[in-house]
């Protein structure tokens, strides 16, 4: 999935145990802290953000905010439907690029068509995680297919560690087996948790479980106490360590806890766990590309857009089969023919991507209701 905004906000963030993420200005606060039973839980609130068309199919951001950038090495969750197709046009997302990141499809119900420049085809099915790995970059589309009548789910990036970013692209698919208890199924597509282990390969330790629990149930979860946490609400009331997440929102927890307790309410619950070792790296995410430099991130713009046939290239951009700097032509790969146009590239920020001042320190957590006074 493509970030389609057209004035999209570079976001700088530095993710450490002992630094807080770094930011521009542009997005909302989007973030609550509570108090838990065993330390604070952050509340992000979801923000509508439409892919395009003339039906607009909308999505909701809980990643990137403001006041948090990164969950582990996560950097981006839109959460969609479900959606009634013939009204919103489903989704049609044409030819895009991403660098330096994964993304991670997850739906519920419906189905994606995938196709990608390393030429790789897949259709993205309920219960079956897709996950694309750019690299040092690929371009690919996404479409809702002919059969899709009500489309439900999730897409995650993970920004790569600086050791994989110019990794070839790829493409990884796996149905975990369910893994059942007491009023509750799981399904670990990424990583290891509750005895069950994915093997799909990440770059750095992550954390992706599909949770469905019966009503009024409660389950403790193992994990490790140097990773982040983050819990989705899909359907039904939850709550996390005692605090309630509202509906589309996402509940965080940083490092130190070895135990999550989740609750569901009166409802049977549907619910996205992901969570995983921070990063520990300074990125700037623009666009659909992550890198660690505004001069990184205009190349690559400029070389999509000129390998796109938006604009001209430079006469001295290439040597032969590489660009000067050593990045593979085309660094976007091919398409098949007779696929609907590119999207196009924004335009680029007016000041400098560089890395900007913490936010202020978060104070101790307040009530909901002083919370929303704040934002207001």
């Amino acid at each position: 999935m493509s970030n389609t905004e057209t004035d999209p906000q570079e976001t700088v963030c530095r993710n450490t145990p002992a630094a807080g993420p770094r930011f521009t200005a542009g997005l909302s606060d989007g973030v609550d802290p509570h108090a838990g039973g065993t330390g604070t839980v952050e509340l992000l609130e979801p923000r509508a953000v439409p892919l395009g068309g003339p039906r607009a199919m909308t999505v909701k951001r809980t990643l990137p905010q403001r006041a948090r950038s990164l969950i582990g090495a996560w950097c981006f969750l839109d959460f969609y439907g479900p959606d009634d197709v013939s009204a919103t046009g489903g989704m049609a997302v044409p030819r895009h690029p991403h660098t330096g990141l994964a993304t991670v499809s997850w739906l519920f119900t419906g189905r994606v068509d995938h196709l990608d420049s390393a030429g790789n085809w897949a259709t993205v099915r309920p219960g079956e995680v897709n996950l694309m790995n750019a690299g040092s970059g690929i371009t690919h589309s996404e479409f809702s297919t002919a059969d899709t009548t009500v489309l439900h789910g999730a897409q995650l990036w993970y920004a790569f560690p600086e050791h994989a970013r110019a990794t070839a692209p790829s493409l990884e698919a796996h149905r975990p087996e369910p893994v059942t208890g007491p009023g509750y199924t799981a399904r670990v597509f990424l990583g290891s948790l509750l005895g069950s282990t994915s093997p799909v390969r990440t770059h750095l330790p992550l954390t992706g479980v599909e949770l469905r629990m019966d009503p009024d149930t409660t389950l403790e979860v193992d994990v490790p106490a140097g990773h982040e946490h983050g819990l989705l609400q899909v359907t039904g009331a939850l709550a996390l360590d005692g605090v309630e997440i509202p509906e589309d929102h996402l509940g965080f927890v940083g490092p130190g806890r070895t135990r999550l307790r989740i609750t569901s309410g009166p409802d049977p619950v549907t619910a996205l766990l992901i969570g995983g070792e921070p990063l520990g790296e300074q990125i700037i995410m623009w666009w659909n590309f992550v890198g660690r430099t505004h001069e990184e991130i205009v190349a690559w713009r400029a070389a999509y857009q000129a390998e796109m046939g938006f604009e001209a290239p430079r006469e001295d951009a290439t040597i032969g089969t590489r660009y000067r700097d050593g990045r593979t032509f085309p660094q976007f790969g091919d398409f098949p023919a007779e696929t609907p146009a590119p999207l196009p590239a924004p335009a680029l920020p007016t000041t400098r991507m560089r890395p900007r001042a913490n936010p202020p320190s978060r104070k101790s957590p307040r009530n909901h209701q002083d919370n929303r006074r704040a934002h207001e």
